[in-house]
């Protein structure tokens, strides 16, 4: 499974990569949401990991930009636990939504469930 992690915060995206490799993912990180657009358009992975809060571009106009032109499976992982966001970000064309902190086992459940659901064919890790 390539999981594209996309958060402003650098310490961030390292610590999810370094938890997803051991769970035998491969891991590309960006840490812009203009970044994260190129990289879905240039070499797609199975599924992203996306913030909501980040400068410039924040995670809401990724996902709308985002579904323009793939329907690559998005979990948003995001500190911000109203309801109100949530259903922003579901409504922007995320596929799933998580509040940090997040044990690893049920973020690698949803990713798993989120590849399964988009492509039957592809093994999950």
């Amino acid at each position: 499974m390539k999981v594209l992690v996309v958060d402003d915060d650098p310490a961030m995206t390292e610590l999810l990569k370094l938890l997803l490799q051991q769970a035998s993912a491969e891991v590309v990180t960006a840490n812009s949401g203009m970044q994260a657009i190129e990289l879905v358009t240039e070499a797609p992975p199975d599924v992203m990991i996306l913030d909501l809060m980040m400068p410039e571009m924040d995670g809401w106009e990724v996902c709308e930009r985002i579904r323009k032109v793939s329907r690559l499976p998005i979990l948003v992982l995001s500190a911000l636990d109203k309801p109100g966001m949530v259903a922003r970000a579901l409504d922007s064309g995320a596929d799933d939504y998580l509040i940090k902190p997040v044990p690893s086992g049920v973020l690698i459940a949803h990713l798993n469930n989120l590849v399964r659901r988009s492509n039957p064919e592809a093994q999950a890790a």
